[in-house]
């Protein structure tokens, strides 16, 4: 497990969107310690080094010393909520964990052994379906990663979850279901190639054909639409019975 990362935080009274947008002019985010059957801590962090350590890529994965006025908590990330368009942290969850505590966490999975694989020394191609794998894991050793060996893994071959030796201590979140993480699959063949880039090339044609036609097709309905029926052009110029009579 990577070493723990470290942050320094101070409690808030007050919690709330003004509250949060008056930290944030501050450089500050707010973020919330829950947990371990404790009462939950409204506090703020350093918004710069919050940004840092959420861009690592580590947080909900690697344990944090956080200090809170003065005291220590041991904590996981468990939510960041971001800004929508600038991506900046601006809010943190943090789980109070310890050695008895046991929690559901997406594990990266690591290929390793590309050189040995038979399936890519025969140009197979990799097709990676699980990037990572959630598993039950004790929340102070929480792996690093999954490794699956590709040095046995051959074209047509499926990697399952049960072919997979998992970090000890851990279980996958998925029971019952032995699950695929990738496939090796045989390269394209030129025809194959071909006939793709071809039907490629035959939708862009017939898509630049219907939008070529769309103008005059619309235009067409819009003269339709404005010319009135032969009918209803009888019925407009001949004047009602009851009007003529009216008229006399």
């Amino acid at each position: 497990m990577s070493k723990n990362y470290a942050f320094s935080g101070t409690k808030r009274e007050q919690a709330g969107k003004g509250v949060a947008r008056s930290l944030r002019r501050e450089g500050n985010i707010p973020a919330v310690v829950y947990g371990d059957s404790k009462a939950p801590v409204k506090i703020s962090l350093n918004a710069r080094t919050a940004n840092l350590e959420y861009r690592k890529g580590h947080m909900f994965t690697t344990l944090c010393d956080l200090e809170v006025d003065g005291q220590k908590h041991l904590v996981l990330a468990r939510d960041v909520q971001l800004h929508p368009v600038s991506d900046n942290v601006e809010h943190i969850d943090f789980l109070r964990v310890n050695a008895n505590t046991k929690i559901a966490v997406d594990i990266p999975v690591e290929f390793i052994n590309h050189e040995n694989s038979p399936g890519i020394a025969a140009k197979g191609v990799l097709n990676v379906v699980r990037h990572a794998v959630e598993l039950f894991c004790i929340a102070i050793n929480i792996p690093e990663q999954i490794e699956v060996d590709l040095s046995k893994v051959n074209i047509g071959d499926t990697v399952r979850i049960n072919d997979v030796k998992l970090p000890e201590g851990t279980s996958p979140v998925i029971k019952g279901r032995n699950f695929v993480i990738a496939s090796m699959v045989a390269p394209k063949t030129a025809e194959q190639i071909a006939a793709e880039e071809a039907a490629e090339a035959a939708q862009d044609a017939a898509a630049a054909a219907a939008a070529a036609a769309g103008p005059a097709a619309d235009e067409g309905d819009d003269k339709a639409a404005a010319a009135p029926a032969e009918g209803d052009k009888a019925k407009a110029a001949a004047p009602a019975e009851g009007d003529k009579a009216k008229a006399k």
